[in-house]
């Protein structure tokens, strides 16, 4: 139980920072792509008070000998930039550039019950879903690397 309000809790501060920082705003974001024209370099700030941050804190934590509200820390085993995840990063930019929106800003807004919100965050779900559907039917990794769930053989039952 507890474990889950810690949950709420981070997911609640995060969304108030990106209110706060305005990065809930698509506007914002296209402000800061928009280097030819009317650029907003506030995006930058926000991002590197943020890297800095989990840098910091990310570092103190791994300190600890197991998780605080766990049994072991389940870190990425999988390290090399491959295709999948660049085109992933290209497909995620190209995106975010469009509208301005990225998953936890569009989630954070969903409060306003704004259409084109709304429309996003649907589209977003449908394509999450639509991905590890197809990630686990052809993937050798159905949890993408993370290193919880144990490798399976395709087409093997």
């Amino acid at each position: 139980m507890m474990a889950h309000v810690v949950t709420f809790v981070s997911g609640l501060l995060f969304a108030l920072g990106l209110g706060i920082s305005q990065m809930t705003q698509p506007q914002k974001i296209t402000n800061f792509l928009n280097f030819t024209g009317d650029w907003d370099p506030s995006l930058l700030l926000v991002m590197v008070g943020a890297t800095g941050i989990y840098f910091i804190t990310h570092q103190l934590i791994l300190r600890r000998p197991v998780p605080v509200m766990g049994i072991r820390f389940q870190l990425p085993t999988r390290r090399e930039i491959d295709r999948p995840l660049i085109m992933g990063a290209v497909l995620f930019g190209i995106g975010w550039g469009m509208v301005g929106f990225c998953p936890g800003p569009a989630l954070a807004s969903i409060v306003t019950g704004n259409e084109s919100v709304l429309i996003f965050v649907l589209a977003m779900g449908v394509g999450m879903y639509a991905f590890e559907v197809l990630d686990v039917r052809f993937s050798m990794e159905p949890d993408g690397g993370a290193g919880l769930l144990p490798r399976q053989s395709v087409g093997k039952t």
